[in-house]
């Protein structure tokens, strides 16, 4: 892709990086056992919520370990170690589980909060890169997050460690998750804005375009009568019924220009020479969420969807310019 000088070296260096880190998270994964267990135990076992600590880099990575458990069902905060003597304390009822983050294990901060955390009850998780460290001796449940090596040439940056406390937190979500049988509506719920939240809440129904707005064509209309209609309803797709209302095939821009670059006289054709006979259809009741998936989960992607009832009868067109607006 480069030639060869400096700018490959730098493609090499990210690329080994990146291997580094994989390898990381791969070998955290096969070390992973009972104490993965009997943290999830610990915090079912609680009606409370999870508090996540830990400074610096590992800080960020509590934050994000954090936005992960509370949108996946598990209510969790993040508590600067340096500001809990000043008041943050506060956050805690007796018994919240406590997840402590290190990349050494040998945090003054964290290993200053551990007797006061004592006080509150609170069975201790750590997610710490030194299984001989101080910290991994004071704590309930370790889970392993040791690494080879930074993903950095000098061995320096927090990055193989960060990505590994990282996917240690998602996995522990992700266990807890499956405990507590979490469902897509639930987790709809907890996102309610954004596109994700949309896909999740919305019906085809609330987006779809039907009546008047959709091009409906018999299998027999002429292929010059199919253009027309599609060119009045630029929904980029047609829709061929059959006469009891069922759908018989679909006709999208591309099977229009495949036609036409096939035949040199169309004059004959019908719609029946263009449609697609079986294509992917969705429900009114699907999610928006659903139909991309019908279309994204594909070798070739597909932008347009018929929508049919029940008992197969054409109902509209589903685009997925409409799925990235939302409504209607």
């Amino acid at each position: 892709m480069f030639p060869d000088g400096p700018k490959s070296a730098w493609l090499d260096a990210a690329r080994e990086a990146m291997r580094i880190e994989s390898e990381a998270i791969a070998r955290a994964a096969e070390r992973l056992g009972e104490p993965l267990l009997r943290a999830v135990e610990l915090i079912l076992g609680h009606p409370g919520k999870v508090v996540v600590t830990g400074i610096g880099k590992s800080g960020h990575i509590g934050r994000k370990i954090v936005a992960t458990l509370c949108s996946t069902g598990t209510a969790s905060v993040f508590l600067h170690p340096a500001e809990a003597a000043h008041g943050d304390l506060g956050i805690y009822t007796p018994g919240d589980p406590t997840i402590l983050i290190s990349r050494n294990g040998a945090s003054s901060e964290l290993q200053a909060l551990v007797p006061t955390l004592r006080q509150f009850r609170s069975p201790l998780i750590g997610i710490l890169g030194s299984t001989a460290s101080p910290l991994a001796q004071q704590v309930d449940v370790l889970l392993d997050a040791t690494v080879e090596r930074e993903a950095d040439p000098n061995n320096l940056a927090p990055t193989a460690s960060a990505v590994t406390a990282l996917a240690l937190g998602h996995a522990l979500a992700i266990a807890l998750m499956g405990a507590r049988n979490f469902t897509p509506e639930e987790f709809g719920r907890f996102h309610p804005g954004g596109q994700l939240g949309r896909n999740l809440k919305l019906n085809v129904s609330d987006a779809m375009h039907a009546g008047d707005e959709v091009a409906l064509v018999a299998p027999e209309t002429s292929l010059k009568e199919v253009i027309i209609a599609m060119t009045r309803r630029p929904m980029g797709a047609a829709c061929v019924v059959a006469p009891d209302g069922t759908l018989a095939g679909l006709i999208t821009d591309g099977d229009l220009r495949r036609t036409l670059s096939a035949h040199d006289d169309i004059r004959t054709l019908t719609a029946s020479h263009a449609m697609t006979a079986r294509p992917i259809t969705v429900g009114p009741g699907d999610t928006l969420g659903q139909a991309l998936e019908l279309m994204e989960r594909r070798r070739s992607q597909i932008s347009v969807l018929p929508v049919i009832d029940g008992a197969g009868r054409a109902l509209g067109l589903l685009r997925i310019h409409d799925i990235y607006l939302g409504t209607k």
